[in-house]
């Protein structure tokens, strides 16, 4: 029910009339909440009756009267209808109170964008929009009995953009319709407002034809450019934003605006006056990433930041100028845990948006820092730490500097005691550094196979996938393969194919075919009763599935004539005919074989 709320709010059209920028900003914040929809429980996502749903339909509702509402009414009660519209902010953010969404399984930027959102909400539900003033004292003037003034009424027109007659019209047809809704007059009024209407049609009809198409064409234009979001404008300047940052009171700036008021001397936010206690400038990626959807949706271009060479020079490089930097390092450094926590989340982004930020950040000397955090009391900074160095190890050269770093131990004692999420990452960062082959040893003989055997069981689904993904490339070395063998994982597997309800067939499957190479895994392997479960696969199983299984069961008939002719007697025989006939190339040749080795076993 919200999401189909939702959607109706984001194909209503574009607001026009003296509200349009409150219902520009009421619709922009409901479209950036869809992220959020989708991860909805389900009986939440269903249910008509919810807060959030009461809240989304009366965002709605408003939106709806508004669009089809009297543009004179709209600017007569504005002060009426901007109160309407601080309390439908105020019962979307109180519905947003109740929610408990940091808790939904999404991923961290729609958990930030969602909570930027719903901060929104919070600001708008309290008026601070003054009325148009102007407007006021120019219905006030036109609603007298004083001749009125072409160039005011053409001002009014424009305000309320009622522009044809086609827009008369449906004004006319929109206080009508008010006065049938009201049984009477609104206020004692509408005569009032029928003779404004006469007013603005008489001087749309009596202008020249050539001043008026010339008005009305750059009445258009203007109208046409959309109302910049209040979020969106730097406190300073005023102006869109380009490279918004926070300082340390959380208000955000344009970072030239914020940078010459602290060079100026200045030790306060100029919003809040709170004292700073620190001038580094974090960059607001989230909000960044609103304005780049806002104006991409609204075809505008970001004029081009204006720069020193040197700084161009660092914005091809990274998202952080070369003092910037040195900032965040010397924040690793403190020993202020808050300071290092929200400095090593902020590499952990930085090093997940781009390959020049990871460079940049390898070379400020951020990888030590990084890893000695990792033993840190603190889970969120131990957490931030190793998906920062998971982010950095995406970049080749990075991999050397990490291991090189004396990371690996640090990161298996992560993976051993760390939260779940931490676990996740750090398995993660194993596999990433995995795939240079001589740190497949190192990270074996650190110790990983066995706690990734343990994310593997009681792991999330994600932490599961993770670390079946980094056994499997840390088991293409044979000496992992006899450690993860020693370590218990044939069972698992074994377990995995036997309840595939569990989701891990895939990877079950993948890790036994690499480990029945191996004589030992094979000799286990065989002793765990595995070929129910695989004639099973080779029968149901996916292509990809039943190739495995196939490969599996060959390794183990090949080696065992009894293993054969148990297989032959779970009835596999006709299923491997047709996997040798209809298979992926692997699996018909194995199939073929096996299918020999029985015909083989039957002759003896």
């Amino acid at each position: 029910m919200p999401k189909r709320v939702a959607d109706e709010i984001a194909a209503l059209p574009e607001p026009r009339g003296p509200l349009r920028r409150p219902c520009a900003d009421l619709s922009r914040r409901v479209r950036l909440l869809a992220p959020l929809l989708d991860h909805l429980p389900a009986s939440s996502s269903s249910s008509s009756s919810t807060p959030l749903a009461d809240a989304l339909g009366a965002a709605r509702d408003l939106l709806r009267k508004t669009r089809d509402g009297s543009k004179i009414d709209q600017a007569m009660r504005g002060d009426a209808f901007l109160d309407e519209f601080a309390g439908v902010n105020r019962q979307i953010h109180l519905a947003l109170d109740a929610l408990p969404y940091n808790t939904f399984h999404m991923p961290q930027e729609v958990q930030e964008q969602v909570a930027l959102v719903h901060s929104q909400f919070q600001r708008a539900s309290t008026r601070t929009d003054p009325p148009d003033t102007q407007l006021s004292m120019d219905l006030a003037w036109a609603l007298t009995d004083n001749p009125s003034d072409p160039a005011l009424l053409t001002r009014i027109s424009h305000k309320l953009q009622l522009h044809t007659m086609a827009d008369m019209k449906n004004e006319s047809i929109a206080l009508h319709n008010m006065v049938i809704s009201t049984a009477g007059e609104p206020d004692g009024c509408v005569d009032q407002m029928s003779s404004l209407l006469k007013k603005l049609k008489d001087c749309v009809v009596t202008e020249d034809h050539a001043n008026d198409a010339l008005t009305t064409r750059s009445a258009s234009i203007k109208h046409r450019s959309p109302i910049i979001p209040d979020e969106f404008r730097c406190p300073i300047s005023l102006e869109l934003m380009q490279d918004p940052v926070i300082v340390s009171s959380g208000q955000t700036y344009e970072r030239s605006c914020i940078q010459k008021w602290l060079d100026s001397g200045h030790k306060t936010c100029p919003k809040t006056q709170q004292p700073l206690s620190h001038t580094s400038l974090t960059p607001n990626f989230v909000l960044k990433s609103l304005i780049s959807q806002w104006c991409e949706a609204n075809g505008i271009e970001l004029p081009k930041n204006k720069q020193n060479s040197r700084d161009k020079k660092a914005a091809k490089s990274s998202d952080y100028d070369h003092a910037g930097l040195v900032s965040l390092m010397n924040r690793l450094r403190s020993g202020n845990q808050d300071e290092q926590r929200a400095a090593a989340g902020e590499i952990r982004l930085l090093a997940k948006r781009n390959v020049n930020n990871r460079i940049c950040i390898a070379e400020a000397g951020a990888i030590p820092l990084l890893v000695n955090l990792l033993s840190s009391s603190d889970p969120r900074t131990q957490e931030h730490a190793v998906t920062a160095l998971l982010n950095l190890s995406i970049h080749e050269n990075n991999k050397a500097s990490i291991v090189d770093s004396h990371a690996i131990p640090k990161i298996v004692e992560v993976l051993k005691t760390g939260s779940m999420e931490t676990r996740e990452n750090a398995a993660a960062t194993l596999f990433s550094l995995s795939v240079v082959d001589e740190n497949k040893v190192t990270i074996g003989a650190a110790g990983a196979i066995p706690p990734l055997i343990n994310l593997l069981c009681d792991g999330s689904p994600r932490g599961k996938k993770d670390a079946a993904t980094a056994i499997f490339n840390l088991c293409i070395y044979q000496g992992n393969k006899v450690r993860a063998v020693k370590a218990g994982i044939v069972i698992h597997l074994m377990n995995f194919l036997v309840d595939p309800t569990g989701g891990m067939i895939d990877e079950a499957l993948s890790l036994l075919s690499i480990l029945a190479g191996n004589p030992e895994g094979k000799i286990v392997i065989a002793q765990s009763e595995p070929i129910p479960p695989l004639v099973e696969v080779i029968k149901t199983g996916s292509p990809r599935n039943r190739e495995n299984a196939a490969a599996i069961l060959w390794l183990l008939c090949s080696a065992d004539t009894e293993q054969t002719l148990a297989a032959k007697a779970a009835g596999v025989e006709d299923a491997l005919k047709e996997l040798s006939e209809t298979g992926t190339d692997r699996a018909k040749r194995k199939a073929s074989s096996i299918l020999e080795l029985m015909r083989q076993a039957n002759e003896a």
